[in-house]
């Protein structure tokens, strides 16, 4: 789940306390390609739904069922380009360019002003 807000309403968590085998796992902010059902939606919507014409819902439906058994029948592991490690350090990396425009703390623990980084002082 992408977004811890939209998951808080009490009959949520009643729910999910009356089904334990059931748990929730949170993805960081602005990650959602690393949910593989993010991405199936993603690729659905990219490949059946982004060009169609679709002048019925029984046709949308024609479409989405056809689109899926074509998926499924060409099913295949979906296999990462990178590790996890250069995928981290990738996204560090982003974030501390972004921190270091805006000024902050890096990922790294490196205090830094807008445009310029400068190592952190040890707090004591």
């Amino acid at each position: 789940m992408t977004s811890r807000g939209a998951h808080k309403a009490p009959v949520v968590h009643k729910w999910l306390l009356a089904h334990p085998r059931f748990r929730m796992h949170f993805t960081p902010t602005y990650s959602s390609w690393i949910n593989q059902v993010e991405r199936w939606f993603a690729e659905l919507e990219r490949r059946c739904l982004e060009r169609g014409v679709f002048c019925s819902l029984d046709s949308l439906k024609a479409a989405l069922e056809d689109w899926i058994k074509v998926w499924n029948d060409e099913a295949r592991p979906f296999k990462w380009t990178k590790t996890a490690d250069q995928i981290l350090d990738r996204i560090c990396r982003y974030c501390d360019r972004a921190r270091v425009a805006g000024g902050g703390v890096d990922l790294r623990g490196t205090a830094v002003e807008a445009g310029h980084a400068r190592r952190a002082q040890p707090v004591r």
